[in-house]
C-alpha cells in the first residue's frame, strides 16, 4: 500500500506556502538558500557587511562560516523570506538587463522615487524585508509582470 502523503497536493492554480515556523522546515531550506545567497552575494559583489545586513542573520563572523560551509545553523524565518524577495528581484534583473547590468543595478544610485536617490541594496539594508519586497514588486512590475 502506497504511503500517502501527509500534506495534500495544492489543486490547480493554487500555491502552496511552506510553513517557515516550523524548524524541520527551515532546517530542510537553509542549505540551498544559503547557496544561493552566497551566488548572489558574489554576483552583486557586496561586501561581507552588506551581506550581513541584507540576510539580516549574525555578525559577519557568522557570514564568513557561512561563506565557508562551517556553519551548522538554521536560517530564521526572517532570513529565509529575505533570501526569497532577493532570489526574485535577482530573476528578474536577469529578464530585463544584460549580466553585467543586473548585477550592477542593486549598488547603483536610483532615481526613482521608491529608492530616493539611494542605490537599492542601501535602501533594502535600510527598510529590512518591507523594503526587499518593495524593490521586487518593482522589480516586477518594471517587467510586466505586475
Amino acid at each position: 500500500m502506497p504511503i500517502a502523503d501527509p500534506v495534500p497536493s495544492p489543486k490547480a492554480g493554487e500555491r502552496r506556502i511552506p510553513d517557515l515556523s516550523s524548524e524541520k522546515v527551515r532546517e530542510d531550506y537553509t542549505q540551498a538558500a544559503c547557496e544561493a545567497y552566497l551566488r548572489l552575494a558574489d554576483a552583486w559583489r557586496l561586501s561581507s557587511k552588506q551581506a550581513c545586513a541584507l540576510i539580516g542573520e549574525g555578525s559577519e563572523r557568522t557570514w564568513f562560516r557561512i561563506k565557508a560551509n562551517d556553519w551548522g545553523g538554521t536560517l530564521s524565518q526572517d532570513a529565509l523570506t529575505r533570501v526569497s524577495g532577493m532570489i526574485g528581484i535577482y530573476k528578474g534583473l536577469h529578464l530585463l538587463f544584460s549580466d553585467p547590468l543586473a548585477d550592477e543595478w542593486v549598488k547603483r544610485p536610483n532615481s526613482d522615487a521608491l529608492f530616493g536617490g539611494e542605490a537599492p541594496a542601501d535602501f533594502m539594508i535600510k527598510g529590512g524585508i518591507p523594503a526587499i519586497l518593495e524593490t521586487r514588486a518593482y522589480v516586477d512590475a518594471l517587467r510586466g509582470g505586475l
